[in-house]
């Protein structure tokens, strides 16, 4: 009786383990996430939900990552010969959700087959961190940028770890999806820090190397103007963007207005409309033109000087 007891307190415990760490998002088995704050996160919200991850449809499915309140990042190493570069990952969601498989380790899997560091921000939404404004008609950032400061910390973090990483300080880029593009284009052109410093890392520089912004969205608000906050300046990175034209959720105007203002400010960009992707097609779109989105990314990066 007493090793049948034992044997099911076992039993018991590992599926109170595994019910446990089902609760958050994990990277695949031999990966850590890394915490991007020495601390608590700034502006933490009181109470928070615990976050969840759910199996949505759409997509051929993809993994959400709900209420994330302890923002951490996770570094895949690159493949084969390194690049010397990095890049950090905004997965898309709505400011509500992260989808970390379809816009985040799959985007990790192919940059580091191409010899890139690849790291995997995964910011906070705390029950959604951004919300919509009927006086606009958008979606507009709240009042504490709690995604905005974690991708900023990342940048710089991964900076101060460049040495160890076998990457150059200088070849840090960013790419972001839907509202991870959004990210991009802020971390782009705000350069001043969301929050207050924590440590000597918050001395280097936020501002990315290189951006990649995949169908961006909250950059075009109400009249077809771009978002206020957004001012592009000959010290934007250079900026690759892509979007499809019957995109159902960010009109393509999010892609046009942030091309203009590049223009006009002189920055080095490559922009690709598409005539068909939809939304949130990541790397999975087999049946259009717009699969072809990784390769011309590849043979920017070698016309920048990053590959």
């Amino acid at each position: 009786m007493r090793k049948i007891s034992i044997l099911w307190y076992l039993i018991a415990c590992f599926v109170c383990a595994s019910s446990a760490s089902a609760e958050t998002w994990q990277p695949a088995q031999g990966l850590s996430q890394v915490p991007i704050w020495p601390g608590a996160a700034p502006n933490a919200v009181e109470h928070p939900q615990a976050e969840s991850v759910v199996a949505a449809e759409g997509h051929g499915g993809w993994i959400q990552a709900r209420d994330v309140n302890q923002p951490a990042m996770t570094v895949y190493a690159p493949k084969g010969q390194s690049a010397g570069a990095a890049v950090i990952v905004f997965p898309g969601g709505g400011f509500k959700v992260l989808a970390m498989d379809l816009e985040g380790s799959e985007i990790c899997d192919w940059l580091t087959s191409r010899g890139i560091t690849c790291v995997l921000l995964k910011y906070r939404v705390p029950g959604g961190n951004h919300h919509w404004d009927e006086k606009c008609q958008c979606s507009i950032t709240p009042k504490v940028p709690r995604a905005l400061q974690d991708a900023q910390r990342t940048i710089k973090l991964v900076r101060s770890k460049a040495k160890g990483l076998g990457i150059d300080p200088n070849k840090i880029g960013v790419i972001g999806f839907s509202a991870g593009g959004y990210l991009v284009a802020q971390t782009s052109n705000i350069f001043a820090s969301a929050y207050k410093p924590v440590d000597a890392i918050d001395q280097l520089s936020s501002r990315p190397d290189f951006a990649i912004a995949a169908y961006p969205g909250h950059l075009c608000r109400a009249g077809g103007k771009l978002d206020p906050s957004i001012r592009v300046t000959e010290k934007t990175p250079p900026t690759f963007l892509l979007q499809a034209w019957d995109d159902p959720v960010d009109p393509i105007c999010n892609s046009t207005l942030y091309a203009q203002a590049l223009e006009r400010a002189g920055v080095l960009s490559e922009v690709h409309l598409f005539a068909k992707g939809g939304h949130a097609f990541g790397l999975r779109d087999k049946d259009h033109p717009v699969s072809s989105w990784p390769t011309l990314v590849e043979n920017w990066l070698k016309e920048i000087g990053i590959l």
